[in-house]
């Protein structure tokens, strides 16, 4: 009688173990405890998160601690790196793991706005995974960009007040959000490109530039797509370039504001497309979408489904 041979488990590497990375480790519990994969996330100071830890997820430590496996060593064995971490982590650590040879699942689509950095990315030989965080219908948008039917992409999001105040705003601005009340209706805090939105917003608007990445179009189809998972290089990044000056963002801060709010239309030759998402708070940060946590799972698990 011929025996099953078990597949040994997929080694994942979180970098970021805050709300998201969190989120995502609870979410990967079936195949944890399946033993389809081991889990390991990485924090530059692993004491101060050690009272958070999740049973049969090990911390790596980005810093100096002795402790624990560092991240060079875990990156060494790790099969899928998978950024939770945010737009500058994802930029300092991002580009080692392609040059590994490893795959990498981008939560903080932001970092796609600096061009050098998306080149690098895109370079390989790791093959990069761009997650749809808290808003979808990216199949549609990207059929439509494919054939060059878009002529233009709107995203308007809209969050709380509070959930908008930067170190750079004047004491004025920031004393209006704190003012703002839900009688007061919706204050538009920033219209303008996705690379200035990230830049000034790096916590609030990965969606823009993923709605870029999605609309960029293919090569050969002038403006526009290609999916919204994995790259081919140098054409994606000129692709995407050309498409973060096309997509226009709003941001909007509301009182009244129940959850995050994210209204994407995109028209031209293909027709009208309005989209609009409303995201549950994340169970482990309420000023965090649940959504980007749900998304970065299923991106995990369609990339160790191919793995085999």
């Amino acid at each position: 009688m011929s025996q099953t041979v078990r597949p040994s488990p997929a080694r994942v590497l979180l970098l970021g173990f805050g709300a998201i990375g969190r989120h995502v480790a609870t979410l990967l519990g079936p195949e944890r405890d399946a033993g389809l994969l081991q889990l390991r996330a990485a924090e530059r100071d692993v004491a101060s998160h050690g009272h958070r830890t999740i049973p049969g997820v090990e911390l790596v430590t980005t810093g100096e601690d002795t402790d624990c496996p560092t991240w060079p060593e875990a990156l060494a064995e790790a099969d899928l790196v998978v950024e939770c971490a945010g737009v500058a982590p994802a930029g300092e650590y991002g580009p080692g793991v392609i040059t590994a040879g490893t795959d990498l699942v981008l939560t903080s689509v932001g970092a796609l706005a600096d061009p050098d950095l998306a080149r690098t990315l895109l370079a390989g030989p790791g093959r990069l995974w761009v997650t749809n965080g808290a808003i979808g219908g990216f199949d549609v948008l990207a059929a439509a960009a494919d054939a060059d039917g878009l002529d233009s992409v709107r995203i308007r999001t809209t969050k709380l007040p509070t959930s908008l105040l930067r170190p750079w705003m004047t004491p004025d601005e920031v004393d209006r959000l704190h003012g703002l009340r839900p009688e007061d209706g919706p204050l538009t805090v920033f219209a303008g490109g996705p690379a200035e939105a990230i830049e000034r917003f790096p916590a609030n608007v990965n969606v823009a530039v993923g709605l870029a990445w999605a609309t960029r179009g293919r090569p050969g189809a002038g403006v526009g797509v290609g999916g919204v998972v994995g790259g081919d290089g140098p054409e994606d990044a000129e692709l995407l370039r050309r498409s973060l000056e096309r997509v226009q963002v709003e941001l909007v801060a509301d009182a009244a504001a129940v959850r995050s709010r994210h209204e994407i239309l995109a028209t031209g030759p293909a027709g009208r497309i309005e989209l609009t998402f409303e995201s549950a708070p994340s169970p482990e940060n309420p000023k965090t979408s649940g959504m980007t946590a749900l998304s970065v799972t299923r991106t995990i698990r369609e990339v160790l489904a191919r793995r085999g």
